[in-house]
């Protein structure tokens, strides 16, 4: 079932133009939330907003955005103000340029978007522009106005539609050369072929099922255990545990290699 359209408007290569909307590609809707409860009662608790020096409680109609130009020095900016600064880039995605698809660095993808047209008027040009841009294995470049921000965005063909996936701008992507600069040992090459070996043993097509979040699977057991009450079980009295020697850190890693080659093949065996 397709969800409700989260931004409408127009996709626009020169004089092309078709109308679309977009419909965030992941959710987190799923996952478990908290509310912040007062501990004794039971009761929710409430966040309000509270003048920093007046210590009065500030009612909605009176907020306003604030952006300082000093110390405890703000230039006021009121939801009318926001709403004036218009931008071509709120209604129509303009691509203007493409770029090879394999040149754009992952660090920079920031958000996937679903792009699909949004009447049937539009499926030619909509298809045409897709069917370039993989014809030609290139990606869109554009600007989107989000959230009161422009954002650079990337339209990459997928399937029947485009995958629109907002960009970090490049100020906000730390250099790596400032991670990695430090790292100057070359690779054993005579460990390479066996962790090349591991690799295609451990090669396989990818599945969304490859990635869960274990974290949420116990929150859910916990509440399910929570919900029926149980209450925690008692250790046997007078029984003490010894504890477990930490085992070493420091191991050859060319045995590991190979016994890590080993234990892959005899799982696949058995398999």
């Amino acid at each position: 079932m397709a969800l409700r359209p989260y931004w409408k408007g127009y996709l626009k290569l020169s004089l092309v133009t078709c109308p679309v909307n977009m419909t965030p590609a992941t959710s987190d809707a799923d996952k478990i939330r908290f509310h912040t409860l007062n501990k004794d009662t039971g009761n929710r608790v409430v966040s309000q907003y509270i003048d920093s020096v007046t210590g009065k409680l500030v009612k909605d109609e009176k907020e306003a955005k604030g952006y300082a130009r000093g110390e405890n020095d703000y230039i006021i900016l009121t939801d009318d103000d926001l709403d004036n600064v218009a931008l071509d880039t709120v209604k129509t995605i303009d691509i203007e340029k493409f770029v090879p698809a394999e040149s754009i660095e992952w660090v920079y993808l920031e958000k996937p978007h679903y792009l699909m047209p949004d009447d049937a008027v539009g499926n030619e040009a909509f298809a045409v522009i897709r069917d370039a841009m993989r014809a030609e294995a290139v990606v869109g470049i554009s600007k989107l106005a989000i959230g009161r921000r422009e954002k650079a965005v990337v339209l990459e063909p997928r399937d029947d539609g485009i995958v629109l996936w907002s960009l970090r701008f490049g100020d906000e992507v730390r250099p790596e050369e400032n991670y990695f600069e430090d790292i100057d040992e070359e690779a054993d090459p005579d460990l390479v072929p066996l962790v090349q070996k591991l690799i295609k043993q451990k090669t396989k097509r990818w599945s969304a099922e490859m990635v869960s979040d274990p974290i949420q699977d116990s929150l859910l057991k916990l509440i399910s255990e929570k919900k029926k009450a149980l209450k925690p079980r008692k250790s046997a009295k007078g029984k003490t545990t010894r504890p477990v020697e930490p085992k070493s850190n420091v191991v050859n890693i060319m045995d590991a290699l190979r016994k890590s080659v080993s234990k892959e093949l005899k799982n696949r065996k058995a398999g």
